[in-house]
């Protein structure tokens, strides 16, 4: 099923699951001597005359006291603290230069941590390593194992190694700004209109061009504004629950679904705002920036050690850090997003510890559960519109 969100945040389907729901808050510890970082940007803006620093910031040693526990969308999967880059094919709009920029703030998050590694990033919308691919098959030589790629999102017919979009650290093309700003302005867009008086509507905006979203277009009824959500998923949204914190909607019956969701919606305010509520919540307790690099260092010190090979720098690569990035850059969205999102000293606590897997039972229960909500809310549907056809023949 694709997915309906009744209020705030983006949400998708993954089959990977841990089993923690519960993210402990705890009180920041006192940092006596804090490390700052700044830009050292030359006089001259021109991007050849900007260096990296010659020296990395020593290896932080954050408080390991009464460490966080990482919330459920944490999986587990980087030569000298440095980072070079070697480019293949200029990617759409600043996809590539976000995301490039996010692995270099996240080596400022936690300087020492991130291990010697080389990967391979695909900037691209959908997947590209398909399981089907790497399927034994009568008369076909098939390479095992798959080649690993660093990609936005993932699917269950596919290896892709999921990765945190660039957008977390802007998308200025769109005027998207940073992560922490968005969950600011989000906070402040959620106290201006009440939730018993919002237009009783669904809304959607996006680029509707997408092959997929094409056919959302021939939904006619004008009240409704679409939303719809594929197969693919973003790293941080297992754990998510049916009727928790989204409505569930059909890919074959996405006019139909909608329809009726906006008619739930309308008739039952207190448990769609709960919903909304929910999603919301999910989202600013367990999508924190800082979780984000959490996962990013789990998932690269995680494939680090698969790594059995020497890594060198390549030929043509080019060392990248966030003076050659931002430094070149006056002024504009782009330069605001790379200032806002600019890690300034490095944690002063420990990664969250990741939660323990589940048990094959256990996770055989949570799907079972989300699937048997999934059943009730399409059986709701179909019995709307038999109604609704009973009520047209009279």
């Amino acid at each position: 099923m694709d997915m309906f969100l009744v209020g705030g945040g983006r949400i998708k389907v993954t089959p990977i699951s841990t089993r923690n729901t519960n993210v402990t808050t705890m009180p920041e510890p006192t940092l006596t001597t804090p490390v700052n970082f700044t830009l050292q940007c030359s006089l001259d803006q021109n991007i050849a005359t900007q260096t990296c620093p010659a020296s990395n910031p020593e290896k932080s040693q954050p408080s390991k006291d009464d460490p966080e526990t990482c919330p459920d969308y944490f999986r587990l999967i980087i030569k000298g603290g440095r980072v070079y880059v070697q480019q293949y094919k200029k990617s759409f709009q600043t996809r590539d230069v976000f995301t490039i920029w996010g692995i270099v703030q996240l080596l400022r998050m936690y300087p020492g941590q991130v291990p010697d590694l080389e990967l391979l990033f695909m900037c691209d919308d959908l997947p590209e390593i398909w399981r089907r691919d790497y399927r034994p098959r009568p008369g076909v030589n098939v390479t095992w194992p798959p080649p690993p790629l660093f990609h936005y999102c993932g699917h269950s017919g596919a290896f892709d190694i999921v990765f945190p979009d660039w957008s977390f650290w802007g998308w200025p093309e769109i005027n998207i700004r940073e992560w922490n700003k968005m969950l600011e302005a989000i906070s402040e867009g959620i106290k201006k209109v009440k939730w018993e008086e919002r237009e009783p509507y669904a809304y959607w905006k996006g680029n509707a061009r997408v092959g997929k979203r094409r056919d959302l277009m021939n939904c006619h009824d004008p009240m409704v504004h679409l939303y719809r959500q594929p197969f693919y998923f973003d790293f941080f949204t297992r754990s998510l629950v049916p009727m928790e914190h989204y409505w569930p909607i059909r890919p074959r019956e996405k006019c139909s679904d909608i329809v009726f969701a906006v008619h739930w919606g309308n008739n039952n305010t207190k448990k769609a705002k709960a919903i909304g509520r929910n999603g919301s919540g999910y989202i600013r307790k367990n999508l924190k920036m800082k979780y984000v690099y959490d996962y990013m260092l789990h998932l690269l010190q995680s494939y680090g050690k698969l790594m059995k090979m020497n890594v060198e720098v390549p030929q043509g690569a080019k060392e990248v850090c966030p003076e050659t990035m931002a430094c070149p850059i006056n002024g504009g969205r782009m330069r605001q997003s790379m200032d806002d999102s600019l890690v300034m000293s490095p944690s002063v606590k420990a990664a969250c510890e990741m939660p323990p897997p589940f048990e094959e039972d256990e996770l055989k229960r949570f799907l079972e559960k989300k699937e048997s909500i999934e059943k009730e809310v399409e059986k709701w549907t179909n019995e709307y519109w038999e109604e609704q056809k009973k009520i047209l023949k009279h």
